[in-house]
């Protein structure tokens, strides 16, 4: 998958991989915790959906979430505990969207608007997309830091496939977190956040209609489907 980044931030996106690790600490002694959904049911999720119903459900052991067309419908659920440092992985086939449409796939950590780590995927503005050089079977993912500090960085990738996300939480030696965020496996972005254990994060799966990404309100009923969700803490 060739993977073409574009920062919106003037903050460096990434280091070098023996840098960025050179500094972390994980903890030693402590059973780790994971977590594994798979969507056969929704036990330890809830609903979080705004300005909409619950436009999703269970389908062949995927959750399949969805927007209608002229609407500012945002599907959303999130996990009932909230999680701190780890890796955090989700699984989800990425459709063709409509074109131009404000619809957003999201795959996201939350803990209010100033603590925010967000994959988001769209078809993205003729702007944006032209300034990736994005092709006509090209989709746009942005991975973000919303706030302390904010980041937010652009990549292509193509509609029709499975996708899987990683968001990585360590922790410096300063008690801090590291994000880095993942496609495939293969680093995209990275940030130093400036806070650290004391916030834990609601983990998110979505389906949005959102202004940021398109060029006006949905055409089309757009989707995502969500075949896994796992944490793995440190």
């Amino acid at each position: 998958m060739g993977l073409t980044l574009f920062s919106c931030s003037t903050e460096e996106q990434y280091t070098n991989e023996n840098n960025e690790n050179s500094n972390f600490e994980r903890p030693s002694g402590n059973n780790p915790i994971t977590k594994n959904w798979e969507f056969n049911d929704l036990n330890e999720w809830q609903d979080a959906s705004q300005n909409s119903s619950a436009n999703y459900y269970l389908e062949n052991g995927n959750l399949k979430m969805f927007t209608n067309p002229n609407t500012w419908e945002r599907t959303k659920v999130k996990t009932t505990s909230t999680f701190g440092a780890g890796t955090y992985t989700w699984r989800v086939y990425v459709p063709e969207m409509g074109v131009g449409d404000m619809s957003s796939i999201g795959a996201f950590l939350y803990k209010d608007d100033t603590h925010e780590l967000d994959f988001e995927i769209g078809y993205g503005s003729e702007s944006t997309r032209q300034s990736l050089n994005a092709q006509a079977d090209d989709l746009i993912a942005y991975m973000s830091s919303q706030a302390n500090p904010s980041q937010f960085v652009q990549t292509t990738i193509k509609r029709n496939q499975w996708y899987t996300l990683t968001i990585e939480l360590s922790l410096t030696s300063n008690n801090r977190y590291f994000a880095k965020w993942k496609i495939d496996g293969t680093t995209v972005a990275s940030k130093q956040l400036n806070y650290g254990t004391k916030v834990k994060f609601n983990v998110f799966c979505s389906m949005e209609n959102l202004t940021f990404i398109g060029d006006h309100i949905p055409l089309s009923q757009n989707y995502a489907l969500f075949d896994s969700v796992q944490y793995l803490s440190y």
